[in-house]
């Protein structure tokens, strides 16, 4: 279970501007070490491998490189509107964080940085010649990035922006969040099917929006110093409005005179102290306009649900994939359903943080009633979906054979 400033981070490695600015950085680093490296080399190189065998090299890189990543992010953009047009608007952010098209783009844009800042530093007569060896043979490793980039770029937009990559994205990222919360149930908390004590105080939501991750070792650590239990009213993918509600703290005295969760009135005691508590809890629940998959296993099977429900819309009239959609729910949901239960649980690292366990029936609801909606006048779509319900109703759990017969039931019974 990673911390919230890990997370920040990890998103912000994920977008693409952070890998053009790091390799353009290291391009520039580069320029600017070769003439540390010049006493290494032999003075009668610079006849063969100097100025003028580099310059023409960088001036081709320059004009060249700026056309290739202006014509690339127009296809990346097309591509990927094309993408959320056949599936989803919202896998739209989900493909933006394709690492093949990030590095590649990144690679063209570096080259374009370094080919550029070189010019400019030769026409300075910054190089002396044998700096100019040095950056010959970097040049010459640019430039064979760059092939390799292309390379790479023309196999990825044969597959780029198809139906075909799109479900596998999100189901490679739906496996991951799933696979998460199988290792770790209940997020590393206490499993709670009760509701929160009755005089528990209430942690306000610092903003409105969805709830997308809860750093729980600090919530625990925070809930310890003060010897409260912390209990998550909104799990990671629920929507609060500010200043409602996100989490109850069992044991700290609300001093404000506002109603508690159950509707009664706090006490005027240690105010300074847990306004602190409330406002340090509240800031350690992320909350924003859109959900993401970090804790939030269901997210990956809505995106698919609601890519079959665009399949089977009048104007796409394409069961076919809504019928490779269901495949994947139930490829998904045999294979990687989470299982937060207390029973037999000893890897509970955070116990004084409660929250409400992911169910089968909360999964599949999120997977196969859209489907089921719009799949009314498609019986061949209708009829794999039926199939589907009734191989799950034979999973070794309980709890998703029993959903699985009851939603099988509801809907076609």
């Amino acid at each position: 279970m990673i911390s919230r400033s890990l997370l920040l981070l990890r998103r912000i490695t994920r977008q693409l501007w952070f890998r053009v600015v790091a390799l353009s950085l290291f391009s520039l680093l580069a320029l600017a070490v070769a003439p540390l490296l010049t006493p290494v080399l032999p003075e009668n190189l610079s006849d063969r491998f100097g100025r003028e065998a580099v310059l023409p090299v960088l001036t081709i890189l320059a004009s060249g490189m700026l056309a290739v990543t202006t014509f690339s992010l127009n296809v990346m953009v097309s591509a990927y509107r094309t993408a959320s047009s056949m599936a989803t608007p919202r896998v739209y952010r989900l493909l933006l964080e394709d690492t093949v098209t990030q590095s590649v783009l990144a690679t063209f844009t570096g080259g374009f940085v370094y080919a550029l800042s070189a010019i400019i530093l030769f026409r300075a007569q910054i190089y002396t010649p044998q700096a100019a060896i040095i950056v010959f043979g970097i040049t010459v490793l640019v430039v064979a990035l760059i092939v390799v980039a292309i390379l790479r770029w023309i196999d990825h937009l044969s597959d780029l922006g198809s139906m075909d990559h799109t479900l596998r994205l999100i189901e490679t990222r739906s496996r991951d969040s799933l696979q998460a919360r199988k290792n770790t149930p209940c997020l590393g908390g206490q499993c709670n099917h009760a509701p929160p004590p009755q005089n528990a105080t209430p942690i306000p939501a610092a903003r409105s929006g969805f709830v997308r991750f809860a750093d729980m070792a600090a919530l625990n650590t925070l809930a310890d110093k003060a010897g409260v239990e912390v209990h998550l009213l909104r799990l990671p993918g629920e929507y609060v409005l500010r200043g409602r509600p996100v989490a109850v703290a069992g044991g700290l005295n609300r001093t404000d005179g506002t109603s508690g969760a159950d509707g009664s009135k706090g006490t005027d005691g240690s105010k300074g102290a847990d306004q602190t508590f409330c406002k340090a809890a509240s800031g350690l629940i992320d909350i924003g306009d859109v959900r993401s998959f970090e804790q939030d296993p269901s997210f990956g099977l809505t995106l698919l649900a609601e890519t079959a429900q665009r399949a089977l819309s009048p104007g796409v009239n394409d069961p076919g994939t809504a019928i490779e959609v269901l495949g994947r729910i139930e490829r998904l949901l045999w294979e990687n359903l989470p299982e937060d239960t207390e029973a037999g649980r000893d890897d509970i690292r955070f116990q004084r943080v409660h929250l409400a366990p992911v169910t089968a029936k909360e999964l599949l609801k999120a997977s196969f009633p859209p489907i089921a909606r719009n799949g009314g006048d498609a019986p061949e779509v209708m009829e794999w979906l039926a199939k589907a319900l009734k191989a799950l109703e034979d999973h070794p759990n309980a709890a998703m054979s029993t959903a699985a017969r009851e939603m099988r039931r509801s809907l076609f019974d």
